[in-house]
C-alpha cells in the first residue's frame, strides 16, 4: 500500500507542475492591457478552463497522498527511543559488566627517563668531564 501511494504521489506530483506550467498566467496579461487589449488584468478570470479543473482535481491528490503517506510513516514509527528497556540498552549487558579499578588496585608509572631527556646520572658524568 505504501508503495503504491508512494509511486502515485510521485505521478501526480510530476503531472501537477506540467500542468502548472501548461497554464497560461495571470499576469500574461498584463502586457496586453497596454496594447489595449480586452480582458482585465486582475480582475475577475472567465469560466475555470479544463486545465485548472485538471489542476485543481491534481492538487486534491496530491494533498491526499501527502497526508496519506504521512499517517502511515507515523503509524510504523510510533516506537520512542525512551520506550526502550533497560536491558535493551547498548552497553548494559549483564554477561559482559566489569567492575571499575579501586584506587588501591591501580599501579602507578614508575618514573623512568623518556629517550629524549638525558636522566640524573647521565648529567653527572657530563659534569665531572
Amino acid at each position: 500500500m505504501v508503495t503504491f501511494l508512494t509511486v502515485l504521489h510521485i505521478v501526480v506530483c510530476v503531472f501537477l507542475v506540467t500542468i502548472v506550467l501548461l497554464q497560461h498566467g495571470k499576469g500574461a496579461d498584463m502586457g496586453a492591457t497596454f496594447g489595449g487589449a480586452g480582458q482585465t488584468v486582475f480582475g475577475a478570470r472567465g469560466a475555470a478552463t479544463l486545465l485548472s479543473k485538471i489542476t485543481a482535481g491534481a492538487a486534491i491528490t496530491f494533498m491526499v497522498t501527502s497526508v496519506s503517506l504521512a499517517w502511515y510513516s507515523a503509524q510504523e514509527s510510533s516506537k520512542s527511543v525512551f520506550s526502550q528497556k533497560k536491558e535493551e540498552a547498548p552497553g548494559s549487558d549483564k554477561a559482559s559488566t566489569t567492575t571499575t579499578p579501586t584506587p588501591s588496585t591501580i599501579e602507578t608509572p614508575s618514573a623512568s627517563p623518556s629517550k629524549g631527556t638525558p636522566d640524573a646520572s647521565q648529567e653527572n658524568t657530563k659534569e665531572k668531564k
